[in-house]
């Protein structure tokens, strides 16, 4: 099988390096040329805990990759951020064959975006939670192993999804699904608490101990969750992220999801990654995030279905506004968000 990972940064590298460290017929195709030229040379180097692991790849640059004719690949493995789907995936639909399958190792919901580019048929969804950052041209931090699980849109065990399944467990714990949507919007539901854990310059474990801040996240992921509901979707947990104690809100056992979080953090403090992506392209990069690819979907959804997503989208204008050197990273971006809520209120009562 010839695999092209397109978009070889912390997710992609990850992954793409550890099928070229198993023999697989791998091409790391990314934009950044200084990273390509790198492990070319000296080839990919992964940073895990207190080792180093140095891996021979294949590499090239996503110009000179999509300017190649006659080059069919049969599985390629989107890792770009979500803001940048159409722009990795349209150059490279050439390389692509009737049979060939994209998945997607992506956040957000891109799956939508690449099935309108090259067909539902061609399309495999992935839900991925590894902590990983691109530190520097041919080096990438494995800071937290988590899940990873593979599916197709309409919920089949096939053939392919066996195949691809298989090829994964060079990487580690890999899973099929038959629910591949419910992992897909339980990490929205997760990826929202990350990403108001980056309006403060703190660790994830930090800002979610207090107790006050785990009745704000537990608001904040339920107006995801209630949307996920309303669609049909079943919400997945995964890696001690347990949506089913937080929505609905008139069933939580508030003993039972306090020591949940007390799980979620001792986690979190386990991994080498203490602070999100999103932090370090706001704190690190100076760079605009992909919030707004993610959550925005789920906000515009939401409000077609009467609720008033009032937490979402402050989070999403929060970082904005961190964006654009009108806010600073502080405790008080919470307070803000907190004033927006009342504690253990049910998501429905604030739909408009």
């Amino acid at each position: 099988m010839k695999i092209a990972v397109v978009g070889a940064g912390a997710i992609g590298g990850v992954v793409g390096g550890y099928l070229s460290k198993a023999g697989y017929d791998v091409t790391l195709v990314d934009i950044a040329k200084e990273h390509v030229e790198a492990m070319n040379a000296s080839g990919l180097t992964l940073e895990i805990e207190q080792e180093k692991i140095n891996i021979p790849v294949r590499a090239i640059h996503s110009e000179e990759f999509s300017a190649q004719a006659g080059q069919e690949v049969d599985l390629l493995i989107l890792a770009v951020k979500a803001q940048h789907t159409e722009e990795a995936l349209g150059p490279m639909i050439h390389h692509l064959h009737a049979n060939s399958v994209v998945l997607s190792m992506q956040n957000g919901l891109c799956e939508n975006v690449i099935a309108a580019l090259v067909g539902k048929e061609r399309t495999m969804g992935c839900f991925v939670n590894l902590f990983a950052d691109y530190l520097e041209p041919g080096v990438i931090q494995y800071g937290g192993v988590g899940s990873l699980y593979i599916g197709e849109l309409g919920g089949r065990i096939t053939d392919r999804l066996e195949q691809i399944h298989q090829l994964l467990l060079a990487w580690g714990p890999a899973r099929m699904t038959d629910n591949i949507w419910g992992y897909l919007w339980s990490k929205l539901a997760y990826g929202a608490v990350l990403t108001a854990t980056a309006l403060v310059d703190e660790t994830m474990a930090d800002i979610m101990e207090p107790l006050d801040n785990q009745e704000l996240f537990a608001a904040l992921a339920s107006e995801t969750l209630a949307v996920a509901s309303k669609a049909g979707v079943v919400p997945m947990g995964f890696d001690d992220w347990e949506p089913g104690l937080i929505y609905p809100a008139e069933n939580r056992d508030e003993a039972r999801l306090q020591e949940q979080w007390r799980i979620l953090i001792k986690r979190l403090r386990s991994y080498k990654k203490v602070k999100s992506g999103i932090w370090r392209d706001l704190a690190v990069r100076k760079r605009k995030t992909e919030v707004p690819h993610h959550l925005n979907p789920v906000i515009e959804l939401g409000e077609s279905m009467g609720f008033a997503m009032k937490l979402t989208k402050k989070v999403v204008a929060m970082i904005h506004e961190v964006e654009d050197g009108s806010r600073q990273m502080s405790w008080v971006n919470l307070e803000e968000l907190r004033d927006l809520y009342q504690p253990k209120e049910d998501v429905h009562a604030t739909s408009e």
